[in-house]
């Protein structure tokens, strides 16, 4: 289950993020996005070390912790999408498809003629089509 969803800018800044669990793990989860960035800009800079290729959006698994597992994505403006999830057998295929909706779903929002580039998403048609892919990713987690 996706528990927590990020997008961050270029310069590390939050542009959206939403978490999907009780209020009290809110915090929680912001700490572990705002961790992940560490591991991003890691995998970015070292790619031998990763074993991923420059080119490749796709990220991986950028760490688990005991309770969760933490997934990135970059996309060519040097956004980021990281994803929390509580699943520990989620395959790379289903979160390769899950972050190429949410990276289609982001796009849609920032061509908005009126969304400032670099300030948050605030659009709730955008938070709807998020809600809608989680939901659909729940579905179906591991076929």
């Amino acid at each position: 289950m996706i528990v927590c969803l990020a997008v961050v800018g270029h310069q590390n800044n939050p542009l959206y993020i939403q978490s999907f669990t009780e209020a009290d793990d809110v915090l929680k989860l912001h700490h572990i996005v705002h961790c992940s960035l560490d591991a991003v800009d890691e995998r970015v800079n070292n790619p031998k070390k990763s074993g991923s290729t420059i080119n490749e959006a796709f990220l991986g698994l950028l760490y688990p912790t005991e309770n969760y597992k933490v997934y990135g994505y970059l996309t060519n403006t040097k956004v980021k999408f990281i994803m929390v999830t509580t699943d520990l057998d989620v395959r790379d295929a289903d979160v390769r498809n899950f972050f190429r909706k949410f990276h289609a779903a982001y796009v849609d929002a920032v061509s908005n003629p009126f969304h400032v580039p670099g300030k948050k998403i605030t659009s709730k048609t955008f938070a709807e089509r998020v809600s809608t892919i989680v939901k659909s990713f729940r579905l179906n987690p591991a076929g």
